[in-house]
């Protein structure tokens, strides 16, 4: 490997390179440190409490994510289950739906009693919907027209319910929400100006996000 690096960098020497690797280095030396080894380890954790998020793996990541956010990452995605159902969609909710539910519900009030809720957006989403109607194959296949994300925390209003689909949530009835709207109303959430525009090493202006409104949620 040092030598594939040796030969790369000799002939690509540039301060994008550098920094790549200075990124990678950065990368490792975080995943070996001591701090990252104790926020997996979620044998720390009271046996209760793993019992409440739930001992299937939306439960453990979940509670991983909790471990990291209080050893203070700033960013932690989660996933979990497989979501695009073309087929037996009632069984694979039977499967991933109550694993799932338990594991977020228990998220949301563990950071809640850590006093760590209010400073911690936590966003439970997905790239699409599915089809009001079951197919042939009794599953549902893509829709992008209506779906539903929720976020908690962060300054975000409890209880609060924005837009709405039509009787058969196959199309938006009230108050439509663009994936740009989202994304604004995320980074307004953990204080980014999503208006702003980052420059490339190249000196070409990049959107944070191409338009969008903040959502009245706070």
């Amino acid at each position: 490997m040092e030598t594939v690096n040796t030969k790369f960098q000799s002939e690509t020497r540039s301060d994008a390179v550098d920094a790549i690797g200075e990124f990678y280095d950065q990368a490792y030396n975080l995943i070996g440190s001591q701090v990252a080894k104790d926020a997996f380890d979620i044998t720390k954790e009271p046996q209760a409490l793993v019992e409440k998020y739930g001992s299937g793996q939306a439960g453990k990541r979940f509670l991983i994510s909790r471990r990291l956010v209080e050893s203070g990452v700033r960013m932690v995605s989660v996933t979990f289950g497989s979501w695009d159902h073309h087929d037996n969609i009632k069984g694979s909710y039977e499967r991933y739906a109550p694993e799932l539910d338990k594991a977020y519900a228990a998220l949301i009030s563990d950071l809640d009693e850590r006093g760590l809720l209010s400073e911690t957006l936590v966003l439970l989403s997905t790239e699409f919907g599915r089809t009001p109607k079951i197919n042939k194959t009794s599953g549902r296949d893509h829709w992008p027209r209506v779906f539903s994300s929720v976020m908690a925390g962060g300054g975000i209003q409890g209880g609060v319910k924005y837009g709405a689909s039509d009787s058969l949530a196959s199309e938006v009835d009230t108050d439509p929400v663009s994936p740009a709207d989202l994304a604004a109303t995320l980074y307004h959430a953990i204080g980014i100006d999503s208006k702003k525009e980052l420059m490339t090493a190249d000196l070409r202006p990049i959107k944070i996000v191409n338009g969008g409104k903040v959502l009245n949620l706070f």
